[in-house]
């Protein structure tokens, strides 16, 4: 375990933990992670200090677990494992089982404490049954609500004591627990499964749903048929929950990278864009809850947990608050900085031990006020520095020199003949909808064409990047090289050769580093060639192994390796190019056999047209 420390948020890595799911108390004290051999209590005041344990004789992983939100039973909490609800006990740094619930056949999806009667807890399983739990008498359910399909969440209203929702598959359903035979309203919320549910925390008859259909829809119940608004998405929703303060909404998406940002804070007033990305996980973000307001503070924080085994704390300042209020985001947005007062609030928390805040980052003030430039309410580090400490430009023949304390960075490139050096400086409000800019600078030697070109490019990926607050540098330094390589490889001019495709209607490949090796019309140069034989170790211990049959024979010499994609094929087969060329030829060289090949070529060239078969004689003689 280890904590680190910066004004925007804290982060703290359990790398044992391997928990999957997490709660943080009504008190905002505790936080615990579930794990399948322990559970975790994080000290919130404290996070740095190693966690207490609570011991766990069950091989099922914890589904759900959740605090009791009343104070007076905030020592309580349940965690779902399998068909089982435990309730566990936490005092005087000592947890235990209180005691368990067993009802369902099936395994249990989600649970929840009702808001107004600390006793009340909700369980909603695949077995179709959704059962109210009375903890004082745990020994049957005290109310049974019966679906056709088994339920994937179950969530309380937080106005009215008798409501809660769940949902099924795509549809979700309104329960009254006084007429619990039937449900008193039905919705046919998305076409896809419903990942996530939320009713508005001033609203009684509006409630959030998440679908897999990439989508973020908001109901009015009362009108079925028509959803409010919607928030439409690239990606699958995995939550979607209002904040608690007003028109805020943090959702976390499926993200289709690693290390993209998926936790994304919106104003319900403005859904054409977040007004916050919070970015530091590597992977995707399993829970997230709000810390309780602390006595004399405006400020709200967000705990997060992710798989990649980290717990961070994200401040959420008044000025970020403002931005889900107010509809004009833009005006306040170039407003924003930090204040010495509100960075200190957070980092008295901790001894000045762990602060990662460096001499560099110190010296990013303001002259007027003392105030450091920040990108509260963005989604990115907030100095420069921490950006710079971030980036990954691990590229050839280009260098990056970077200075925090004058906000700009130099990015020289060799390619060829010709020399880049350009000047990037940043605003005092970047990133918050304000790109950096460019220039090239003595002795870059590239044509003014191609520069105006680049320039134009680059800006325009770094205002894609800034409005939605996210890091620029690293992406403009890599379209940068991918322009210069591009560029490069047109000015060498058209190779002549009696292989050079001269049908001037011939449309040339994209111009991109990555597909310059393509051979055909396939357009498949990223897609490996696939593998004749594999192994590997089951669950059983058992080796699982595949390969071609034995009737089947490579065409090439076993010295030729196998070309590197489907669409080399076509050069390989027409006697041009072998395999072993592919892979010493030079760029230039390569790109003679980008062009389409005929008809013929395309009827012949397959994956099994790089094997022959050996063709058996009944009598049983091999025939070749």
């Amino acid at each position: 375990m280890a904590a680190r420390w910066s004004s925007e948020n804290v982060v703290v890595e359990f790398r044992d933990a391997q928990a999957t799911a997490m709660s943080v108390d009504c008190l905002g004290s505790h936080a615990v992670l579930s794990g399948r051999r322990f559970l975790y209590m994080v000290n919130l005041e404290a996070p740095s200090e190693a966690p207490r344990k609570i011991g766990r004789q069950s091989k099922w992983d914890v589904g759900t677990v959740q605090w009791n939100p009343h104070r007076a039973e905030s020592h309580m909490f349940a965690a779902s494992s399998n068909q089982r609800v435990d309730l566990y006990s936490w005092r005087d740094g000592c947890g235990e089982v209180h005691t368990s619930l067993q009802g369902h056949t099936r395994v249990i999806s989600d649970l929840d404490w009702s808001w107004f009667e600390p006793e009340f807890l909700v369980t909603s399983s695949v077995d179709t049954y959704i059962y109210i739990w009375d903890t004082r008498d745990t020994r049957k359910p005290t109310v049974a609500l019966s679906a056709v399909a088994g339920a994937s969440q179950v969530k309380w209203n937080r106005k009215n004591q008798n409501l809660l929702a769940s949902s099924h598959d795509g549809d979700v359903r309104i329960w009254d627990k006084r007429k619990p035979n039937t449900a008193a309203e039905y919705v046919a919320a998305h076409l896809s499964k419903i990942h996530g549910l939320d009713w508005h925390p001033d609203n009684e008859f509006i409630l959030a749903t998440s679908s897999q259909d990439n989508s973020v829809r908001f109901w009015d119940f009362r009108q079925p048929r028509k959803y409010l608004n919607i928030l439409s998405c690239q990606v699958p929703v995995w939550k979607a929950r209002y904040t608690p303060f007003s028109n805020g909404l943090v959702t976390v998406m499926v993200p289709q990278l690693r290390r993209e940002n998926s936790l994304l804070l919106w104003s319900t007033l403005d859904l054409n864009s977040p007004v916050h990305a919070f970015v530091g996980h590597d992977d995707v973000v399993l829970e997230f809850q709000w810390r309780p307001q602390k006595e004399g503070s405006k400020d709200y924080q967000l705990v997060t947990w992710s798989r990649d085994q980290t717990l961070r704390i994200w401040r959420v300042d008044p000025q970020l608050q403002k931005l889900c209020v107010s509809d004009v985001v833009e005006d306040l947005m170039d407003g924003m900085s930090l204040t010495a007062e509100t960075e200190k609030s957070l980092s008295s928390q901790e001894p000045d031990s762990h602060h990662s805040i460096g001499p560099a980052a110190e010296n990013l003030q303001d002259d007027s006020g003392g105030r450091q430039d920040s990108a509260v309410g963005s989604g990115v580090p907030q100095t420069l520095q921490q950006e710079f400490s971030l980036v990954n430009l691990q590229i050839r023949n280009v260098n990056v020199e970077m200075d925090a304390v004058n906000r700009s960075c130099m990015v020289s490139a060799h390619f060829g003949s010709h020399q880049v050096h350009l000047v990037v400086k940043f605003p005092a409000q970047y990133p918050n909808n304000a790109a950096p800019t460019f220039q090239f600078v003595s002795p870059t030697t590239i044509p003014s064409s191609m520069k105006t070109k680049i320039q134009k490019i680059l800006t325009d990926t770094s205002l894609q990047k800034v409005k939605r607050n996210q890091n620029c540098l690293e992406p403009c330094v890599r379209q940068l090289v991918s322009c210069l390589e591009s560029d490069m490889t047109q000015e060498d001019g058209p190779p002549s050769g009696p292989f050079v495709l001269s049908n001037p209607v011939t449309p040339a490949l994209p111009a991109f580093p990555r597909v310059t090796n393509t051979y055909g019309s396939y357009q498949d140069a990223n897609i490996p060639f696939p593998r004749t034989s594999g192994a590997r170790f089951c669950g059983t211990g058992c080796l699982v192994y595949f390969t071609r049959p034995i009737t089947m024979h490579r065409s090439a010499p076993p010295t030729e390796p196998t070309p590197r994609s489907l669409s080399a094929l076509s050069a390989y087969h027409s006697g041009v190019l072998t395999p072993m060329k592919m892979r010493s030829e030079s760029q230039s060289t390569l790109r003679l056999y980008s062009g389409s090949p005929t008809r013929s070529d395309k009827d012949t060239v397959s994956i099994s047209s790089f094997y022959y078969k050996e063709r058996f004689r009944d009598t049983g003689n091999v025939e070749w």
